[in-house]
């Protein structure tokens, strides 16, 4: 197996040379095990989902572990580089400020011992078929959250801003403008109905995580064949939406009574005007967008030692006493 490291050396923004930090690092892992390994810095947004791709074919014969150094970026470009190819898999080395994906299975600490990545053993995870053929491993979501999230990569670019607090400043930029929106949404190809109520967002998950360390679907596992979806309608008064972020961090928002949250294979979303979607935090306008669940269709590396039944294991007792309805 071909071990190939793909950097993003303006990941963490860009305080560290990140190649020069963990090229010594892997150089001596890679040597203690005797594995074949190389590097491969990027050059530019989505230039390595090509590079990808044209790597992995020109050498059918040869398997590939591609493991995404950097941010949630990198990791939605070295995911949609890997997907649909037979001879190659994903891994995550989290140097970003974000890094999402992976809270579910431990996070930033477990995946950053390079010893127990290069070692670590493959699982089938599902994803997001998203448009165009993209796909997200952990979420998507159009509405509030996804102008929000519009606007947290401008403030990421700030010195001295991480991801949770870029997040947090955009949400309150956003509060002072355009908050809930007209959207119609099918799910499983039946109609949603919002009783003539505008939408605040809708947010369709793979994993449980986004924007930084909010929870938004607590309930999300990454193999169970279907899509997480939580709707929040918008309340008469915007200022009794306040309190939701912070339920939303704890992940403590299944209960709320302008929350639906629902289970299913298909979502689509029509909206009346041009509006933001985030998939995996890359950004796009759009009328209307289409999601869909994509059972197994990527293989991911979890670390040595740390095992996807341990992960469903914490959360089973919630499941069992509330499970989540299938469709509407």
């Amino acid at each position: 197996m071909r071990h190939v490291f793909v950097i993003n050396p303006k990941a963490g923004k860009g305080k560290v040379r990140m190649l020069e930090v963990i090229r010594p690092q892997i150089d001596a892992i890679c040597e203690k095990h005797s594995l074949s390994y190389e590097f491969h810095l990027t050059e530019g947004p989505h230039t390595a989902i090509n590079w990808i791709k044209a790597r992995a074919q020109g050498e059918p014969t040869e398997y590939f572990r591609f493991y995404a150094c950097g941010g949630d970026g990198t990791v939605y470009e070295v995911a949609n580089g890997v997907y649909g190819l037979d001879n190659a898999e994903f891994a995550v080395i989290p140097l970003g400020s974000g890094n999402d994906f992976v809270r579910l299975f431990g996070g930033k600490p477990v995946f950053r011992n390079l010893e127990s990545q290069v070692l670590g053993e493959v699982i089938d995870i599902d994803v997001i078929d998203c448009m165009n053929g993209g796909i997200a491993v952990n979420q998507c979501s159009m509405g509030y959250d996804a102008e929000t999230c519009r606007k947290q990569i401008k403030y990421k670019k700030y010195p001295f801003v991480n991801g949770e607090m870029a997040y947090v400043a955009a949400m309150a930029n956003r509060f002072f403008f355009r908050m809930g929106e007209d959207f119609e949404v099918e799910i499983d190809g039946v109609r949603y109905d919002r009783n003539g109520k505008q939408l605040l967002l809708c947010a369709i998950a793979n994993s449980r995580w986004y924007g930084g360390g909010f929870m938004i679907a607590p309930r999300a596992m990454p193999d169970d064949g279907y899509l997480d979806c939580c709707i929040v309608t918008m309340k008469k008064n915007k200022f009794q939406m306040m309190p939701m972020s912070v339920k939303i961090r704890k992940g403590e928002h299944l209960e709320a009574d302008n929350i639906e949250y629902i289970r299913c294979k298909k979502l689509k979303i029509i909206a009346p005007r041009e509006s933001a979607v985030n998939i995996d935090g890359e950004m796009d306008a759009v009328f209307e967008a289409n999601f869909e669940i994509r059972e197994k269709a990527l293989k991911f590396v979890l670390p040595k030692g740390h095992t996807l039944e341990e992960v469903r294991a914490k959360w089973a007792k919630e499941e069992q006493e509330k499970p989540v309805p299938i469709g509407l």
